[in-house]
């Protein structure tokens, strides 16, 4: 799978990781309804440092088209809500 992380790049990623995605993406999502900005920011951090350890990047000129984007690292918690699905930002 191709996930962009927004302001950053792609980065493929494989599938069986998702789970351990899902587990943050959670939590963020608890964070977020709960309004606690500092776990927000702690979450999404872990988050992100997951995808860019687990995923291999993408060349800056490909042009892959993303099957999942995440914000960028000082997205707010407003910015976030915008792109979550009932599933949160992770599908599944």
């Amino acid at each position: 799978m191709i996930v962009r992380i927004m302001g950053e790049g792609q980065v493929k990623l494989d599938d069986g990781h998702f789970t351990e995605l899902n587990k943050l993406d959670d939590e963020l999502l608890a964070e977020m309804e709960s309004g606690d900005e500092a776990g927000f920011r702690r979450t999404l951090g872990a988050l992100l440092d997951a995808v860019r350890s687990m995923g291999a990047p993408l060349p800056d000129d490909s042009l892959e088209p993303s099957e999942l984007i995440l914000p960028a690292p000082d997205a707010s918690l407003e910015d976030v809500r915008a792109m979550l699905s009932d599933d949160g930002l992770i599908p599944g």
